[in-house]
């Protein structure tokens, strides 16, 4: 498994997860001492099995430079670290601000700013950072819009949200951790100040709603209510940034799907789903098995951690035909890319607008756009798959 944590492995992981899924599909890699899995059918298990719940994380980090780090204390009432009946109760707040009819009504809003955000982008010709001017622009405004994060503050977010996602790679360092510590110290900090703002004078924004959600007599505590708002914002831009960025260079690699989406836009919303499917930005999720369980033929102890490979398990040729292939008019695409069961993320249909918006728009607008000058710069992660700058020519 040490190929996967190498530079080349982290660019194109995909050989790799073919070769765990034909040979060792649950395999426990000595390195960091989890399970890896790599299956359609065994990661949709896991992922949908109460046996299988949310690690409780020790107090104290071993990190993969072998330095260890207390564990931050605040993030504990984040509901993406939570168990039932903790988890049930939050999500269930949280929940009524991602209505599929609430997200389906912002479609308008996201058209109109996608338009200005590509009228602001240059013309034919020009050379441009797709990543910061268009991939990363158009998902934190809309989420900063439904929050209630200032116009002006949303930059501020950029470095501090990438240091928080650096700490989820399981090949952390001491000092991405700190960095990250610190970066989540001063969210939260911002946070405070926003949620006594809106507590004095409250809109019609999300966090608006969130402090006065109350059902069956219960509501987010102050700590719940920032700690989760923290995991929307983050979350609410983080993935969809990278969606676009790599739909954009997986559709440029395949100028014929890209000409068929071009000559029928029907395609855009299944296309969207094969994106997803063929290289989405969230490859693995972790859960803990709660009892000794047998999982691929492998006895696997309680206690320990079990990584579902999305990437992999999205690629299965068990579960699609021909996977390595990109196809915008593949009908019923089986994917796990927003997880599965009871953590299945909340902002999933939110991110299929807006990536479908983003690029139908953005193809319409510059149909010969093509990549360079210059490589595109990957962040070099495991967890969320991505880049951190993709220069294009429009």
């Amino acid at each position: 498994m040490a190929i996967m944590f190498s530079e080349d492995g982290r660019r194109d992981p995909y050989p790799l997860y073919h070769e765990l899924r034909s040979q060792a599909p649950v395999f426990r890699d000595d390195f960091t001492g989890s399970w890896f899995v790599s299956t359609f059918a065994d990661c949709r298990a896991v992922l949908r099995d109460p046996t299988y719940i949310k690690g409780d994380r020790p107090d104290v980090l071993t990190l993969a430079d072998g330095s260890t780090r207390e564990r931050p204390a605040n993030r504990t009432e984040s509901m993406l670290f939570l168990n039932p009946p903790d988890h049930t109760r939050i999500r269930g707040l949280v929940s009524r601000a991602f209505t599929p009819r609430r997200i389906e009504n912002l479609r308008p809003a996201i058209e109109r700013l996608t338009n200005e955000l590509l009228d602001d982008l240059g013309s034919p010709g020009d050379e441009v950072d797709l990543i910061g001017r268009f991939a990363f622009q158009l998902p934190v405004r809309v989420i900063a819009a439904m929050i209630g994060v200032p116009d002006e503050d949303r930059d501020w977010f950029r470095p501090r949200t990438a240091d928080l996602v650096r700490s989820l790679e399981p090949t952390s360092t001491g000092a991405d951790f700190d960095a990250a510590a610190t970066s989540y110290g001063e969210i939260h900090a911002y946070m405070v100040e926003l949620v006594a703002a809106k507590r004095n004078k409250p809109g019609h924004d999300l966090l608006s709603v969130l402090i006065e959600a109350e059902e069956a007599g219960d509501r987010l505590s102050e700590a719940e209510l920032i700690s989760n708002t923290i995991l929307m914002f983050t979350a609410g831009f983080e993935t969809t940034t990278n969606l676009i960025g790599n739909g954009v260079v997986g559709l440029v690699h395949h100028p014929a799907q890209l000409a068929a989406l071009i000559a029928d836009p029907s395609l855009w919303p299944n296309a969207i789903e094969e994106l997803l499917r063929w290289d989405g930005p969230v490859q693995l999720d972790a859960r803990q098995a709660n009892v000794d369980v047998v999982l691929g033929g492998q006895d696997i102890p309680a206690g320990s951690q079990i990584v579902t490979l999305l990437g992999a398990a999205n690629r299965d040729p068990a579960s699609v035909a021909d996977p390595d292939a990109l196809v915008v008019s593949r009908a019923e695409v089986p994917i796990l890319s927003f997880a599965s069961g009871i953590h299945f993320c909340l902002g999933a249909a939110l991110a299929r607008i807006e990536g479908q918006v983003a690029l139908q728009r953005l193809f319409e607008r510059f149909p010969h756009l093509r990549l360079g000058p210059g490589p595109p710069v990957h962040n070099q992660a495991i967890t969320i798959r991505g880049m951190s700058a993709l220069p294009v020519t429009l």
